[in-house]
């Protein structure tokens, strides 16, 4: 038989496989649970607009103990499995405004509408209170309320790092499901940075300024299909709906080195006006030690330490206007400017060894010294216009981020055996990113449950680097050609998507798919002309389905299962081959045949009232490139680091999430992923196949110890971690903190300590072709520190549950 037939045949059964299941799913939702129907319930305000966010309630009107509790989305919809013909009682509450009743019978037809009318109250000191839970599930995306994760963070990327089911490397990326790092939004903007500069971004931006966090492992046909690892969007505060609100805050923390910061935010709303405003100030000082041990001939070992103490301070604004036109138009401007500055410092000791005899053959030090200030500006104007009262809208968003930055650097390696001159330069990096986007995108809610959703969008983007280096000889500072470089990189990409929504029979279809059009053009002008040129249009498809399976003692259980295709590009840094000193034993260079690789993802996921509990998803990858370290030709204890395409990957992964025990007092959340790669492809023109499997838990608890007082622990554990082809030993980290509330509990003072066991370090193995190496990598993680929040004006009170249980630190 002809190979190509073969392939078809092994394509035709598994497409015909995939039907048979999706078909059997389909035929077990519809037939079960036929006796319930959906109901789906609008919470407005008193001028008809969307309340989002309202705890709901369908109460069984023979039996109220039967409670059903749900949370509307961002349109101010939630949606129920309720019993055919029954009599139920809904029951809607939101900040700031007064508890609403009504009573429906469950028939044909089953859309209902609650009006909430505003609290009356005044800026002094009232209390509303309102039911948010820790995680839920929106469809395709979980939502975390990160208001407990504030009080014990100095920073936004600190957030992060404690919020249940996200993993921060310690370079900055941060990761999902899979091993690929995910994207990183703010206000549902992508930011186009490298992760050091988000991570410095994001250690700026004030804790308790941030609404939400939308984590979206696989995102819809609507978000770009450059996100192969997911999506989290950090969503920040803009405004309450009465009066002026705000908070000051101030405090530190401590570990080898001491970090300090004090903010202010203030959110208003007067009318058709609304305003926001958040200012923060923080001075940083850390560590990172990394030691590595490279076997480079058989009784060759070249050790080495370097050690990096970061310095810096940043000072960061963010704010922005909203404005209701008229009951269709809205137009909002939303603006941020941060500023770092940096003095970072590296020793680095290296030496080789004979393994045979311990004999010393080389010894040196190396030290570099970077200085200067990087700035993000982000600027973006949006419009909304409502279509109708079902929520149909369409949305217009208009964005420019630039991240201009300048540093100097001083570097000279001293030679201690054999004994000879230093090598000693100096040199100066300029770097100007601009990022511009443009979109329009529509919603129409459309009778008999069906929604469609369109949109385009174009985004440019353009990078130039100038980097003069120059090299001490004889006393005088002359041009070094080998470091000195610049280039300038140019991208376009041009995206459509089309994507639908129905609910049939109590199933819940989403179909869509993203065609996006890429065009990239790099120029490499000192020393040499290294140009390239890409042009491709590729189809990303998506699908979602979800499906109400019971309901068990008011709990709901839903199930989904999700499809969708992406694509990672690589940037011009990974396609530039011009090579970059390192240390006199490892430089790094680019890869101008490096090709995009595209990701498959499937999964399926259960959720229990809207709180994520159970997944299991699949991703496969071809062309997948990642950083490989080669020995270099010219002297065996040189190495290069570089990216390359090495084949395929298949990565399985479940995911297990729950809260017990159901008690006022105490609260917990844990969980747990395992994630297990298969590499198959080549490393060093050798066949490579690479297995990993690793596992990561996680937990959140608190304790009510009085009615002001509250203790928190959360942490990780990772064990057989990975880190592309590097092997991880286990680490992770236990967080503490006790929270006291005074003044009516407007103050809140917060003592905390990070990674209490010094644990968040880890050892390290890369064995790949002809590279052996193993090291030690820690960071100044042990921290411990005193937080102050005061908060004035109309001030909210919320709850923080998962699995409609009541967290302990806001129960009366």
């Amino acid at each position: 038989m002809h190979p190509s037939s073969r392939s078809f045949n092994r394509t035709t059964l598994k497409r015909s496989l995939l039907a048979s299941y999706t078909f059997l799913l389909l035929s077990i939702f519809t037939g079960s649970f036929a006796q319930q129907r959906t109901v789906t319930i609008s919470v407005v305000d008193n001028t008809k607009q969307a309340v989002p966010f309202a705890t709901t309630k369908a109460l069984l009107a023979s039996d109220t103990l039967m409670v059903v509790q749900k949370v509307t989305d961002s349109t101010g919809v939630a949606r129920f499995q309720l019993q055919q013909g029954a009599q139920y009682i809904l029951r809607a509450t939101s900040v700031n405004f007064l508890e609403a009743e009504k009573k429906i019978v469950v028939t044909g037809d089953n859309r209902f509408s609650i009006s909430l009318s505003p609290a009356a109250s005044t800026l002094g000191g009232v209390v509303v209170t309102a039911s948010r839970p820790l995680m839920r599930q929106e469809d395709d995306k979980t939502i975390v309320d990160p208001e407990a994760l504030a009080v014990s963070s100095t920073n936004a990327y600190e957030i992060l790092e404690k919020t249940p089911g996200l993993f921060v490397d310690q370079d900055g990326n941060v990761y999902l499901s899979s091993t690929t790092p995910a994207r990183i939004y703010i206000n549902g903007r992508e930011q186009r940075m490298s992760a050091q500069d988000l991570a410095t971004m994001l250690k700026s931006l004030p804790p308790n300024s941030i609404q939400n966090i939308e984590i979206l492992r696989t995102p819809s046909a609507r978000y770009d299909a450059s996100g192969g690892g997911g999506i989290v969007n950090v969503v920040l505060k803009k405004g309450v709906r009465i009066g002026l609100t705000g908070s000051v805050n101030a405090g530190f923390n401590q570990g080898r080195y001491g970090n300090q910061f004090a903010g202010l935010n203030l959110n208003n709303s007067s009318g058709k006006l609304s305003s926001y405003i958040n200012l923060q100030y923080t001075r940083r000082k850390s560590y990172d030690n990394i030691i590595t041990n490279r076997l480079f001939a058989a009784d060759s070992l070249l050790s080495q330490n370097a050690n990096t103490v970061y310095p810096g301070s940043s000072f960061y604004i963010g704010g922005g206007l909203g404005y209701e036109i008229n009951k269709k138009w809205e137009i909002s401007y939303d603006g941020r400017l941060s500023l770092n500055r940096f003095d970072n410092a590296t020793i680095n000791s290296s030496q080789i060894n004979k393994i045979s005899n311990g004999q010393l053959i080389t010894s040196n030090l190396a030290n570099v010294n970077n200085t200067g200030t990087n700035s993000t500006i982000s600027q973006a104007i949006s419009t909304k216009y409502k279509i109708d009262s079902l929520g149909s809208e369409w949305t217009n968003d208009f964005s420019y981020t630039g991240t201009p930055g300048s540093s100097h650097q001083d570097f000279g390696t001293f030679f201690n055996q054999p004994a000879r001159e230093p090598f000693l330069g100096a040199g100066d990096i300029n770097t100007r990113f601009n990022f511009f986007s443009a979109a329009s995108n529509v919603l129409w809610k459309l009778p008999k449950k069906l929604t469609l959703e369109a949109g385009v969008k174009s985004t440019v983007a353009s990078f130039r680097n100038t980097t003069d280096f120059f090299r001490q000889i004889n006393g005088n500072m002359l041009p070094d050609a080998v470091r000195t470089a610049a280039y300038r990189y140019n991208e376009n990409i041009n995206a459509a998507f089309l994507q639908g929504s129905k609910t049939i029979a109590g199933i819940t279809l989403k179909v869509g798919t993203r065609l996006e059009n890429t065009n990239m053009q790099g120029n490499q002008m000192v020393p040499k002309d290294t140009s390239f040129n890409i042009h491709r249009t590729d189809l990303f498809p998506y699908v979602y389905i979800s499906r109400n399976l019971m309901t068990i003692m008011s709990y709901e259980l839903r199930a989904y299962l999700v499809y969708r295709r992406t694509i990672s590009r690589p940037g011009y840094e990974l396609l530039n081959p011009f090579p970059r000193f390192i240390d006199q034993y490892m430089f790094e260079t680019g890869n101008p045949s490096l090709r995009p690789q595209f990701t498959q993802n499937y999964e399926a996921n259960i959720s229990v009232n809207e709180r994520p509990i159970f997944a299991l998803g699949v991703n496969e990858t071809k062309d997948i490139f990642t950083n490989v370290i080669y020995q270099a030709d010219t002297s065996r204890s040189l190495a290069y680091r570089t990216y390359d395409n090495l084949g395929t990957n298949k990565e399985t992964y479940f995911r297990l999430i729950g809260a017990i025990p159901p008690g006022k007092r105490y609260f917990i959340v844990v969980g747990g992923q395992y994630n297990h790669n298969f590499y198959n492809g080549r490393y060093e023109n050798s066949p490579l196949q690479f297995k990993r499997g690793s596992w990561s838990i996680f937990s959140y608890q608190t304790l009510r110890i009085t009615p002001n007082t509250q203790f928190v622990l959360n942490g990780f554990a990772r064990f057989n971690g990975q880190l592309q082809f590097y092997e991880l030993s286990s680490f992770g980290a236990l967080n503490l903190s006790i929270n006291q509330q005074f003044l009516k509990k407007k103050l809140m003072v917060s003592l905390s300590a990070t990674d209490v066991f010094f644990t968040n370090n880890n050892n390290f193995s890369l064995q790949q072709g002809t590279v052996n190496a193993t090291g030690y990598r820690e960071s100044d993680t042990r921290r411990f520190g005193l937080n102050i929040r005061y908060n004035f004006g109309l001030r909210k009170k919320e709850e923080n549950n998962f699995l409609n249980i009541e967290s302990p630190e806001k129960a009366q």
